[in-house]
């Protein structure tokens, strides 16, 4: 069982057995080599049940479509009881650990979105949209930022005649 800790420049994982034994914990890039690495850490143990990871549909969206490509089951493991939390202290690698343990103990069963199809493509445009919209908004906070620092004759004045 690997849990895994989801963040946008790295991610934490621990490799856990069956007995809830922690056997290693890694922290890896987000990108490609990362994936690799911790695939191949997690195998180095034996047959791996399932990844659990918090944040599918976020910061581990490109972990959970490597892993599913690669013939993973992925389970997304949501959000750590805050409860537990201040119990037991926040650490990315405690957060990696209790992912694979919702997965073990059968709390985490949600399968995390395909992130293909119709659905998929309408998503991309929104946020696509959505960026456009928000540009073009601080674009014309800054046109009018400088409109108000510029001298007399520019702002729109006729030049005086002398």
């Amino acid at each position: 069982m690997i849990g895994a800790d989801t963040h946008r420049h790295v991610h934490v994982a621990a490799v856990m057995d069956t007995i809830s034994k922690i056997l290693t914990t890694l922290t890896i890039p987000t990108d490609t080599g990362g994936f690799q690495q911790l695939a191949y850490r997690a195998a180095s143990f034996g047959t791996v049940l399932a990844f659990g990871i918090e944040g599918t549909g976020s910061y581990g969206a490109t972990l959970t479509s490597f892993l599913r490509r690669a013939g993973h089951k992925v389970v997304e493991s949501g959000r750590p009881d805050r409860r537990l939390r201040r119990m037991n202290g926040k650490s990315d690698t405690l957060d990696a650990e209790n992912a694979a343990r919702a997965v073990l103990a059968g709390f985490a069963t949600a399968l995390p979105k395909t992130a293909d199809g119709e659905a998929e493509m309408i998503r991309q445009l929104k946020i696509a949209h959505d960026q456009a919209v928000e540009q073009r908004a601080s674009a014309m906070v800054t046109m009018k930022g400088c409109l108000s620092t510029l001298p007399t004759p520019c702002a729109g004045r006729a030049p005086a005649r002398h």
